[in-house]
């Protein structure tokens, strides 16, 4: 019986971690979202100096300032190149948080812009939202880590029982120490 409610535990816990994981993805996306407004913002003189003077090319300005005489000019275009690489990759970010909640979670876990991730860990509040994608999670989350406890917990008992019964019968009883039957003191007696 103990066993049944351990399996309802483990399973409702599995339950609560699976739910949490669309509302992570979910917060950290705004997270990046609101980077990428940031940054589009911080930009967008740059971008209107080089739609301006260079087609529209950043690259060109770039090359302009990192081209100039003065030092203030060539600091500027390394500012430049920072926040034009920056606002890059969190426009790649965005695009990789676009596919499925499958793909959004396995990007997350495998290749999340880090500081946005430890931004978002940091001041993650925790939800249990109501909708498909995150019951969906739960219930896989739970039955996930209850068959992994349970196949842990049954597998390590049979070895345990394996390892028991063999360890018995390979050894041999003890030497029963023969008491002198009747018979035989008898014989002895007989001899002497």
């Amino acid at each position: 019986m103990l066993r049944h409610y351990l399996r309802l535990v483990i399973f409702a816990i599995g339950l609560l971690v699976g739910v949490q994981v669309p509302g992570f993805i979910d917060q950290y996306d705004k997270r990046v979202s609101a980077h990428y407004i940031e940054a589009q913002r911080a930009f967008s003189g740059f971008q209107q100096t080089a739609d301006r003077y260079f087609g529209g090319s950043i690259e060109q300005l770039i090359a302009h300032h990192s081209a100039s005489s003065d030092r203030i000019f060539q600091e500027e275009a390394q500012t430049i190149a920072r926040l034009y690489a920056r606002m890059k990759s969190l426009a790649a970010e965005l695009e990789a948080l676009r596919g499925t909640l499958l793909q959004r979670i396995v990007h997350v876990a495998l290749a999340p812009d880090q500081e946005i991730l430890k931004e978002t860990i940091n001041a993650y509040s925790y939800t249990v939202p109501l909708n498909a994608d995150a019951i969906l999670c739960g219930v896989g989350a739970g039955f996930g880590l209850s068959f992994i406890i349970e196949s842990l917990l049954v597998g390590g008992c049979s070895l345990l029982r394996r390892e028991l019964f063999r360890a018995t019968s390979t050894r041999s009883p003890p030497a029963r120490r023969r008491e002198p039957s009747l018979a035989s003191e008898v014989g002895q007696r007989r001899r002497d």
